[in-house]
């Protein structure tokens, strides 16, 4: 016999949160007032990129890009493990949908990236470079 009660299955509605965030002046190293939607993705993108994945503990182990480790590696698999990575870091944001136009260029000491970002809110081109 299955229990009856009260409880339904309720619809489940997601509700997009606001991207409101702090502009960071990294030059500087101020906050210089708040940012929001595409301006807060793109400052959220390059945080991430920027950021070694497991080097800092306050990050989660999501947060972050393995980039630095493929340096002086095959050409080859520097350009499709940096491809990998940096959609695998950038896709953890929500408001991320898909990384395009991956362009990668490895220098035996450096790593150039390029690529295009599809946001919620928009494409904005983004790139980096780790030595």
């Amino acid at each position: 016999m299955i229990p009856v009660n009260g409880i339904t299955n309720a619809a489940v509605k997601e509700v997009e949160r606001p991207s409101n965030t702090w502009k960071i002046d990294f030059e500087k190293g101020r906050i210089t007032g708040k940012i929001d939607n595409l301006d807060a993705v793109k400052q959220a993108a390059f945080k991430i990129l920027e950021t070694e994945r497991y080097r800092y503990l306050i990050y989660s182990f999501n947060y972050g890009a393995e980039l630095e480790a493929l340096i002086g590696k095959n050409p080859s698999l520097v350009r499709s493990e940096t491809a990998r990575r940096i959609k695998e870091a950038l896709l953890q944001d929500d408001r991320i949908q898909d990384i395009t136009n991956i362009d990668i260029t490895a220098n035996g000491d450096s790593i150039h990236a390029k690529f295009t970002v599809v946001t919620n809110y928009g494409s904005f081109e983004a790139g980096r470079e780790v030595k």
